[in-house]
């Protein structure tokens, strides 16, 4: 079900195209349909999964490659929508939700390592990411840096630990490419001299994976002076040649532990009238 279809659409601002009560032109929510923390996976049937793990929770809009459930995770208000894959989709998602009032964003993706630190199955916490993703640089300048919120990353961390799943953090390389820029060959076996290296080279510089969203995500989060981390289930070891699709149920209960966690940290916060969290205000009365 799409609300407004796109033959029934008219805005008066083609710079920003909504309609009445703020109703957004691709994911087609309104005010008062995000609440403050999202969750982004980007297939659309993994939001169904994810809002199942909640205490309820209501569908609001499936347009596009954006489905979109909000509802409560233990009295905490939370919102998940897919972006689809790739950071221009991802942008789309992040723009709309972002003008509807969310503010903090949990990526709960898959991933392919290029590290031996980590296994087919494991979770790894991504703290920021190398910006190839090709959407972000329309953005801000390719030096500005790709990085997650410390307090969302601290919350996935200890989301892993309470659950008991061991977790790896560290830098992921965000591609625009699921093929070739992932150095992978394309169609007919096509390849680049510089294809050749990559894997080898990145590995060598400590990052942990390939992806496609999370530069994204994490620079325009930094820009609009937002919070976002991220989540991933490792699928694919390209050191390995092993493909084995398992975790992401582990990333989903990661994702909505860590919501419950910047919960209680926000709420300690706001009690003690402090702008950032710090491990010592756990303990504060």
């Amino acid at each position: 079900m799409s609300r407004g279809t796109g033959s029934h659409w008219e805005s008066n601002d083609a710079e920003r195209p909504v309609m009445a009560e703020n109703l957004q032109y691709h994911i087609r929510c309104k005010n008062g349909d995000v609440n403050k923390y999202a969750l982004l996976p980007g297939d659309p049937a993994r939001v169904d999964v994810i809002a199942g793990g909640w205490t309820d929770s209501r569908f609001v809009a499936d347009n596009r490659e954006h489905r979109t459930y909000s509802g409560t995770l233990d009295g905490v208000p939370v919102t998940c929508c897919s972006t689809g894959m790739g950071g221009g989709s991802a942008s789309i998602a992040f723009e709309e939700l972002a003008a509807l009032g969310a503010d903090t964003f949990i990526r709960v993706g898959s991933c392919g390592a290029i590290s031996e630190a980590v296994e087919c199955g494991d979770l790894i916490v991504c703290s920021g990411a190398m910006r190839q993703d090709g959407t972000s640089p329309q953005y801000i300048d390719i030096s500005y840096p790709a990085l997650a919120h410390y307090e969302v990353t601290t919350a996935l961390v200890e989301a892993c630990e309470r659950m008991q799943f061991p977790c790896r953090v560290g830098i992921s390389c965000t591609t625009a490419s699921f093929y070739c820029g992932q150095a992978r060959p394309g169609h007919r076996g096509y390849t680049q001299s510089f294809f050749e290296k990559k894997v080898e080279d990145l590995n060598r510089a400590g990052v942990l994976a390939f992806e496609m969203e999370a530069a994204t995500i994490f620079t325009l989060a930094g820009i609009y002076g937002l919070r976002a981390g991220a989540v991933f289930a490792v699928v694919a070891h390209r050191l390995k040649g092993k493909f084995k699709y398992e975790g992401v149920d582990r990333s989903v209960l990661v994702a909505n532990e860590a919501v419950k966690i910047l919960a209680e940290w926000d709420a300690k916060k706001a009690s003690g009238d402090k702008k950032y969290w710090f491990p010592g205000l756990v303990s504060q009365a």
